[in-house]
């Protein structure tokens, strides 16, 4: 299963990919979709779409895991973050790529085990558990965490399949 996890962002979104096969998780790329300041809001919307869509053309994923809204105290930053989200969803929708959405505190949990960890604490988890010599950006390192999440999330739905004789 190849998996395009994507930390949203209106300003920068970070992606990461990842594979799992026979247990083992590989890390294929991670990078930012960065968006110059001075650009209109309208064109980085449309950017962000563009370079999902470029992902998934280059990837091809089985699936794509998005860290999902979280309250802010900043209503207008939450709206433009939404915005972001609407371009990732929609790439993934005119790709027809099944979308998997994770709370930051699932996506902690998963890959730290405590819901309230910082983004160095993620990002150094992300890197051993994924055996990174060099460490990604911040932005993208919370993106393979959404991917990580997604990955153990995929596993223990299927034990639970088969322990329900599904």
């Amino acid at each position: 299963m190849r998996v395009l996890g994507v930390d949203p962002g209106s300003r920068i979104t970070g992606y990461g990919l990842l594979e799992e096969k026979n247990r083992q998780i590989s890390f294929i790329e991670a990078g930012l979709i960065k968006l110059p300041e001075k650009m209109p809001f309208p064109r980085k919307i449309h950017r962000v779409f563009q370079g999902i869509v470029e992902l998934l053309e280059r990837f091809g994923p089985d699936a794509m895991a998005v860290e999902d809204l979280f309250y802010a105290k900043n209503a207008r930053s939450s709206l433009k973050l939404g915005h972001a989200r609407g371009a990732i969803l929609a790439a993934a929708g005119q790709h027809d790529i099944s979308v998997f959405e994770y709370t930051p505190l699932e996506i902690k949990k998963s890959v730290v085990g405590y819901g309230r960890a910082d983004k160095e604490q993620v990002r150094s988890m992300v890197n051993a558990i994924l055996g990174l010599k060099k460490q990604v950006p911040i932005d993208a390192s919370d993106a393979l965490a959404t991917a990580i999440c997604h990955i153990n999330s995929s596993r223990l739905r299927m034990l639970q399949e088969k322990s329900r004789g599904k």
